[in-house]
């Protein structure tokens, strides 16, 4: 893939945070090699899709690379530098009155250049010493709706047997990576450890959906509830509250619990539960439920349906 990470993602630079986040999210699932284990090209592509959003989600990476400070997988670029930079430096082989003159033995200039050579090499390479930081390591966790949205702990078993303790915090985003320090593999002549990367799937809920920091629910509510209103118990993702249904509610109508939805560390607010209701017959009409509709029907006229008709053939 390319090493530009706006087309790792599919986007272009002008491209918001909202949809940089979007777009990882989508392509993480079709390219996590733990839920493709038969692609053989997942992993690459994962790693790919990972290194541009580490890039581009911080505003000051991607600042950087935008600027051309950095390139696509994060490294320093170097500092163009010219002849007239080393011209005057003290070591220039090659400055005035060091340079060959024109009767030099070619192999004297041969010579030369493999003493230049031998200074920067890795003939003095362990006088110097050498460490290196550990690569990073990279894992998928399957994480329950509600454990993502309150925050839980839970551990995670390593190729090589051993666990790892992986604290789930609140309002957890599903694509989102979890960076734990100094987890992953051992570094070099005494480089610090890589990182453990670990990309958390949130599982679907029978219940819940979220848009955002907010919760959606759909809310069955009765006849009687509907028409003449009421206090009708609903579930949220911290428990069981009282919710008033006004008179006279439609389906579809939507009905707002300030505070109740998702809770994200740095931020002051909460976000809402947003509950959809949703009018439900009883499964079986008795005789005087219906006797009853009957009879409002014949002195009743409404339609609800007249002004959809007027918008349909406008």
């Amino acid at each position: 893939m390319s090493n530009d990470p706006y087309k790792a993602l599919g986007l272009t630079k002008d491209a918001t945070a909202d949809e940089i986040k979007k777009a990882y999210r989508k392509l993480v699932r079709t390219s996590h090699p733990d839920l493709h284990p038969d692609d053989a090209g997942a992993e690459a592509r994962f790693k790919a899709i990972s290194a541009a959003y580490e890039i581009l989600k911080d505003p000051e990476t991607r600042a950087r690379y935008d600027a051309g400070e950095i390139d696509g997988l994060g490294a320093e670029r170097p500092q163009r530098q010219y002849y007239r930079d080393f011209a005057d430096a003290s070591d220039n082989t090659y400055q005035q009155g060091h340079g060959f003159g024109p009767d030099v033995d070619p192999a004297d200039i041969f010579a030369e250049i493999l003493r230049n050579r031998g200074r920067t090499s890795g003939a003095d390479f362990g006088d110097r010493g050498f460490s290196a930081r550990g690569a990073d390591a990279r894992y998928s966790l399957n994480v329950p709706f509600l454990d993502a949205a309150r925050g839980a702990e839970t551990r995670i078993t390593l190729p090589d047997g051993q666990s790892l303790a992986v604290k789930i915090p609140k309002g957890t985003e599903d694509g989102q990576t979890l960076r734990l320090r100094g987890k992953g593999a051992p570094g070099y002549g005494g480089g610090a450890a890589g990182d453990a990367l670990i990309t958390v799937f949130v599982q679907p809920h029978s219940v819940f959906r979220r848009e955002g920091d907010d919760i959606l629910l759909t809310l069955p509510i009765t006849l009687d509830e509907a028409v003449l209103g009421g206090k009708v118990t609903t579930p949220t993702i911290d428990g069981p509250v009282g919710l008033t249904i006004p008179a006279g509610a439609n389906s579809g109508q939507i009905l707002r619990l300030r505070g109740r939805g998702i809770e994200r560390a740095g931020r002051k607010t909460k976000g809402d539960q947003r509950v959809e209701l949703k009018i439900v017959t009883p499964p079986t009409i008795d005789a005087g439920l219906r006797d009853f509709l009957e009879e409002w029907r014949k002195t009743h006229s409404h339609d609800p349906r007249v002004d959809l008709m007027k918008r349909a053939s406008a």
